[in-house]
């Protein structure tokens, strides 16, 4: 599918019309949305958290997880709205559903203080317990190179005009796997200090997935699994291995974790878009939830016969990133593209350049 591409060169009318997104208005909605936040937050400490488990929890947090959902509605910018929509509307929501039944990352016993409280709700973090040595993708260094790999890829987009859509494509990915990894690792950063010890790395290197299952579960985002998997996995595969059984029970389960992630991030890029959805995304995950599904039943196949085949990693490493960026690029930027959202986005990038070597100079 070929996807048109605007040109949005340094001195562009672009990156003005983004600036006004990015104004102190902006900052001043931000200021507003994160203290209704915390107001929030602390009320489902204070109070939610002394009802008891179940649905009385539930309907005591059901408001502070409808204001949430609205929450990023105050916000335009694409790196201001962004973070705050996947922090509140879908971690934080999806942690508050868990801490309903005494799950997830913010139970404990006793109830941590409200710092620690707050922190696990709002940040995308995880407490690394055994303390073990962090893994390369805590590197400084190699994040350092990330950051500039990634200005690298926002400078490219001024020839986008002269590009092949595939190749456009392919630097759309890139943005997005740097821009998200170094978000996260930004947010572990007050975490660790609150906390006093390390947090798990996010990613682990992507690029290096030698199959769906390996992408998904073991190498992107890894809050979203450690979420998803206690909040639809898990209940999911119980009840339907009692009417199907525990194979195909393991296949929905498996269908459903991602479609709730498609749906979730079908409301991400509302709060990006405000236009009406067009599910392409949610079809994005769907199609990879099928897909990871079968793999994994295709690997236990031919695991129970005991044969001793396997792709090498040299084959199934392209396969896999050549397939989540063909499917990305079908299904998953359109929306983005045409929209304005990329060329807003890299407005922005303009924006606070400028703005910053105005402060410099």
């Amino acid at each position: 599918m070929a996807v048109h591409h605007s040109t949005l060169a340094p001195n562009s009318a672009a990156p003005t019309a983004a600036g006004i997104q990015m104004d102190g208005g902006e900052f001043h909605r931000l200021a507003k949305v994160w203290t209704i936040a915390i107001a929030l937050i602390s009320y489902s400490y204070y109070i939610a958290s002394k009802i008891h488990k179940g649905l009385p929890r539930l309907i005591a947090l059901f408001p502070v997880i409808f204001i949430f959902l609205l929450l990023p509605l105050n916000l335009h910018s694409f790196h201001l709205c962004g973070p705050t929509a996947f922090l509140l509307a879908w971690l934080g929501n999806f942690k508050l559903l868990l801490f309903a039944f005494d799950l997830g990352p913010l139970f404990s016993s006793p109830l941590p203080s409200l710092l620690h409280f707050a922190t696990m709700l709002c940040l995308p973090i995880k407490i690394n317990n055994q303390k073990s040595e962090i893994r390369r993708t805590g590197n400084q260094i190699v994040l350092s190179f990330k950051v500039l790999l990634l200005a690298i890829v926002i400078r490219l987009y001024d020839y986008r005009n002269r590009m092949d859509p595939a190749i456009a494509s392919v630097l759309y990915c890139l943005h997005l796997y740097f821009g998200i990894e170094i978000v996260l690792a930004l947010c572990s950063l007050p975490a660790k200090a609150i906390f006093g010890a390390p947090i798990e790395p996010q990613f682990d290197e992507p690029y290096l997935s030698t199959s769906l299952q390996d992408f998904w579960g073991h190498r992107w985002n890894l809050m979203v699994p450690s979420i998803l998997r206690p909040a639809v996995y898990n209940p999911t595969r119980f009840i339907t291995s009692r009417v199907f059984g525990p194979r195909w029970a393991q296949f929905l389960a498996m269908v459903a974790t991602f479609a709730v992630s498609g749906f979730m991030h079908e409301l991400i890029f509302y709060y990006f878009t405000r236009a009406a959805p067009m599910w392409e995304v949610t079809w994005f995950f769907v199609l990879h939830g099928f897909c990871t599904a079968a793999e994994v039943a295709a690997k236990a196949a031919v695991a129970s016969r005991k044969v001793r085949w396997k792709v090498h990693r040299m084959v199934s490493g392209p396969m896999t990133l050549v397939f989540l960026m063909a499917t990305a690029r079908w299904l998953m930027f359109p929306q983005l593209i045409r929209n304005g959202v990329v060329d807003r986005t890299i407005g922005e990038y303009y924006t606070m350049a400028h703005f910053v070597k105005g402060k410099l100079i």
